[in-house]
């Protein structure tokens, strides 16, 4: 009795794992997205720029972002593996398909300048020094060792932050600082923010928000 538990829950775990990467795989219409993606447009704007507010809620800037990534993000919202209350409601309004659409559409997008990198240089000498070579007396690793050469992204997992605002970015380290988010490989922004001190997480977000990205 004991085995064909375990077999059934293997089994429930193995269909629920083939599902979710059944719906990652589908392919996006950018046209489609378009229509989709109307909900997005109150915090993420017309042209995918998001919204930096100081001392209140930032909303990332989605323009070029790779679909594989934004994709992940929502159905992780609608999965409970990543905590926003409004992005469940919104998440929970898409089916697989319109998540694949929204994500294509958003990611042919071109990168959008980000705003909160207007800090003092000494802040912005140690943004960089993080966000290029990190901290090894404080076992800091660079964003770049993860995130690219130029912090614009690598694969599916790891986004681009360049040119991301600096409210949103500063509010994603203490989210994994605080165990609030965990929905990273092996929580490795977790590990790394929590070595960070708050004026660290200032510096590194207000540097990377400072960068300029081409879009091809």
């Amino acid at each position: 009795m004991t085995s064909k538990r375990i077999t059934g829950g293997l089994g429930l775990l193995l269909g629920l794992g083939l599902a979710a990467s059944q719906a990652m795989a589908l392919e996006g219409d950018a046209e489609r997205g378009q229509a989709a993606a109307g909900t997005c447009v109150a915090c993420h704007q017309a042209d995918g720029s998001g919204m930096n507010v100081p001392g209140g809620e930032s909303w990332p800037r989605l323009a070029g972002l790779g679909a594989d990534y934004i994709a992940k993000q929502l159905h992780d919202f609608k999965a409970g593996r990543r905590q926003n209350a409004s992005m469940l409601a919104f998440a929970n309004m898409l089916d697989d398909q319109q998540i694949a659409d929204v994500a294509a559409y958003y990611s042919q997008m071109p990168v959008t300048e980000a705003q909160g990198g207007d800090v003092d240089e000494a802040l912005l000498v140690r943004g960089e020094q993080l966000a290029l070579r990190g901290d090894w007396d404080e076992y800091i690793v660079s964003c770049k060792s993860c995130h690219g050469p130029r912090n614009e992204g690598a694969g599916s997992t790891f986004p681009g932050i360049a040119s991301q605002h600096a409210g949103y970015i500063e509010s994603q380290l203490h989210a994994w600082q605080a165990d609030e988010r965990s929905n990273d490989p092996q929580n490795l922004m977790g590990a790394i923010a929590k070595r960070m001190s708050d004026e660290d997480i200032r510096a590194v977000s207000a540097w990377l928000s400072s960068q300029s990205v081409a879009s091809e």
